[in-house]
């Protein structure tokens, strides 16, 4: 605890030097602080403010604040993002287009020509061993007078075979290469990538013997990782290009393995530090339950619920993620662990986002659990004031077992009389502070998120690192698989005549769009223009319905009903209808311009249909102008495994993007990629998972600096160390 209050007290001294200047907090805090200043000095003089290294001044550590760093530790792991390989090759071995260094002598006098608006091309030949070569330099007319005959040079560009020659990037008039890996850093404002350099090389110079090791001499054998001070060293100042990639290895695991110490260590003190509601059921009754379902479970959905009423039954809180596949039967193992939460006493919740699939669920539920004696309720904002009252009432009463509801729940005026159980459904949906609050209303009940939302591997235990996963990975037996076309605009008669067949036979069609309304800067189909299209393009035969954004909820609720009772033939809509509706007599989807939505969200919306025992079909029509867009509309027709649709939009999108940029929760990592390292990524997870369950790791002086690293982070900070 005293090392916690430590970290925490050095951090705010940093952030108040950098502020008011560590000479004048000197004087000011000298007879508090001393003791503390001299420990922060002595734990890591790498955690003093830029200014303290020589060559950098108030103004410059002010530009390098503007990216971020603030102590001399933050410049020195300020990481290049690629390096620059000048490594001489020779010209024999150069393939046509590869970007090659190569030196040698000037032959001819340099030759210059304009053409277009000022734009110059100079032009000269040299000899590279016995090689005559032609160079040609862009926009670069200053060096005519540069270059003389026999004079050294060394080129880097681009080589073409056909004509011998290389389109200059850089040219330095020297034979001496003095870095063949030179690294790139990102810049931003005044601050230049030489400067950048400059002040690494400086601080470097200067606080290089400050640099401790982070990691266990074994780890480090174990992986024959180098050492924290040559990996600094060669991060920034590398020789060769396997220095380059040994230097990688060091830093992509130790990033990944902090991130997972701090996760799993927050996780366990989470566990031992707050009870949850520990059910207590009688297995029988919970297995007479399951042998009444209308269907078998599946493998996957046995393990996942084994997994959740094992944390149900322990002493420790559960925040849990339930992840499945749109149909894999999540909706059921909800109900299988809220009847095991009223057979120990106590009352489960379920949030879900918006009236209609609350309605949706409060409806399967009661089909499933009424049987059983179990009471259930629905509270939305749509509940009449009389109803809403009684339902009030008899939660805190204890009389309602189950409540199902919207935001509704978090309100001040709902209480329990003992909430044992919260499940949110399509967690994403609802922000921190409200299932916070929904928390709140019991004790400390267990906690299930469910998401429909297939998230790799990769970002499960990133994201979501300090929860448990659990994921069902397997469709119900006898589950048709959605037949999936890529049709191209010239193909839309066929598309709507086949659309027709499917309501002959008295089945339901989405017809999704990108827009609600024409705009003047995208050429895409919008909703409004192509619910009139096939208004007259049926004729009247069938209804047409128009959901977007803009209605109000009763407008929205209205339009879904009359769907649900199939007294709309044919849905268009936005992408609102991504999440929860469940039509099982619509059999068809047709995405508009499908090249503009992700991979994920394409497989949310085809989910809306084959939730029947009908046949269903999904078509995107798409003529995607790129290779990205071209890729996402095979691998929609490809598979219909929500899991590798999501891998393979991890892949195209990157992390950053993949849940949106704003509220991902996905870590930016310096030089770690959760999808091109996750093979690194499994590898700390599982060191983390067995260095935080050692007596070791806490005790031993091998893993102090480990410890200090983990303790520092924001992760563990704030109220839970209080």
């Amino acid at each position: 605890m005293l090392c916690i209050k430590l970290a925490r007290q050095c951090r705010l001294l940093l952030e108040k030097q950098h502020k008011e200047g560590w000479q004048r907090l000197q004087r000011e805090e000298s007879g508090k602080l001393r003791s503390l200043e001299l420990l922060f000095k002595k734990v890591n003089k790498l955690l003093l403010p830029l200014t303290e290294v020589k060559g950098i001044g108030e103004d410059s550590a002010a530009l390098l604040t503007q990216i971020g760093l603030v102590t001399i530790r933050d410049l020195l792991e300020y990481y290049p993002f690629r390096y620059e390989d000048y490594t001489l090759k020779d010209i024999s071995e150069v393939k046509h287009g590869e970007r090659v260094t190569i030196e040698g002598r000037v032959h001819s006098e340099p030759s210059l020509s304009y053409y277009g608006h000022k734009k110059s091309r100079l032009m000269f030949r040299l000899f590279v061993g016995s090689h005559l070569v032609s160079a040609v330099c862009f926009n670069q007319a200053y060096l005519k007078n540069k270059i003389s005959i026999n004079q050294a040079v060394t080129i880097t560009g681009k080589w073409d075979q056909g004509r011998a020659m290389i389109t200059v990037n850089e040219l330095r008039l020297t034979n001496n290469v003095s870095q063949a890996f030179v690294p790139v850093y990102s810049t931003r404002g005044d601050l230049t990538a030489k400067g950048i350099k400059r002040f690494i090389s400086l601080a470097y110079k200067q606080y290089k013997d400050y640099i401790e090791e982070t990691l266990p001499q074994e780890l480090l054998q174990r992986y024959k990782l180098l050492n924290k001070k040559d990996a600094i060293r060669a991060v920034h100042f590398p020789n060769t290009q396997e220095e380059v990639k040994q230097v990688r290895r060091r830093i992509v695991y130790e990033e990944f393995l902090l991130f997972q110490l701090k996760m799993q260590a927050l996780r366990k003190y989470e566990r031992e530090q707050s009870k949850g509601a520990q059910h207590s059921y009688d297995e029988d009754q919970l297995d007479a339950f399951k042998d009444a379902l209308p269907f078998p479970l599946t493998n996957a959905q046995n393990r996942v619920l084994q997994e959740i009423l094992n944390d149900m039954k322990s002493p420790y809180h559960m925040s849990r993620l339930l992840q499945g596949d749109v149909g894999s039967g999540k909706t059921v193992v909800a109900a299988i662990c809220m009847y095991a939460s009223v057979l120990s006493g106590n009352q489960g919740a379920l949030m879900v986002p918006t009236e209609i699939l609350a309605e949706q669920h409060f409806s399967s539920l009661t089909d499933l659990l009424l049987p059983f004696g179990i009471k259930l309720a629905l509270l939305t904002s749509s509940t009449k004031t009389r109803e809403r009252r009684e339902t009030l009432q008899q939660l805190v009463s204890g009389e309602i077992d189950i409540i199902i509801g919207t935001h509704s729940l978090i309100q001040d005026e709902v209480n329990f009389k003992n909430l044992g159980l919260v499940i949110t459904d399509e967690q994403h949906r609802f922000g921190v502070e409200q299932r916070r609050v929904l928390r709140q209303k019991g004790g400390n009940p267990d906690v299930l998120f469910m998401t429909a939302t297939p998230i790799p591997r990769t970002l499960a235990i990133t994201a979501f690192g300090e929860m448990d996963v659990s994921v069902i990975d397997e469709l119900p037996a006898g589950r048709k698989k959605i037949e999936t076309y890529w049709a191209k605009h010239h193909m839309l008669d066929r598309v709507l005549s086949f659309i027709e067949k499917e309501l002959t036979q008295g089945k339901q069609a989405y017809v999704i769009c990108p827009l609600i309304e024409e705009s003047d800067k995208l050429d895409v189909q919008n909703a409004l223009d192509v619910h009139a299209t096939l208004t007259q393009y049926y004729r009247g035969k069938y209804e047409i319905g128009l959901l977007h954004g803009r209605m109000n909820s009763a407008e929205k609720d209205d339009v879904m009903r009359r769907f649900e009772k199939n007294e709309v033939h044919v849905l268009v809509s936005t992408t609102v209808v991504e999440v929860g509706v469940n039509v099982p007599n619509a059999t068809v989807m047709l995405i508009y311009d499908a090249e503009r939505f992700g991979l994920a969200q394409l497989h949310q919306l085809r989910g809306r249909v084959g939730r029947g025992q009908d046949q269903s079909y999904c078509i995107l029509l798409a003529d995607p102008k790129t290779e990205i867009g071209q890729e996402r509309m095979r691998i929609m027709t490809e598979t219909n495994d929500g899991f590798i649709v999501s891998e393979k939009d991890l892949e195209l999108r990157g992390p950053g993007d993949f849940f949106g940029k704003k509220q991902s929760g996905v870590p930016e990592f310096k030089m770690a990629d959760v999808v091109h390292d996750y093979r690194a990524l499994e590898t700390a997870r599982h060191d983390a998972t067995l260095l935080i369950q050692s007596e070791a790791f806490w005790k031993d002086s091998e893993f102090e600096a480990l410890r200090l690293e983990v303790i520092q982070s924001g992760a563990l900070e704030g109220e839970k160390f209080d």
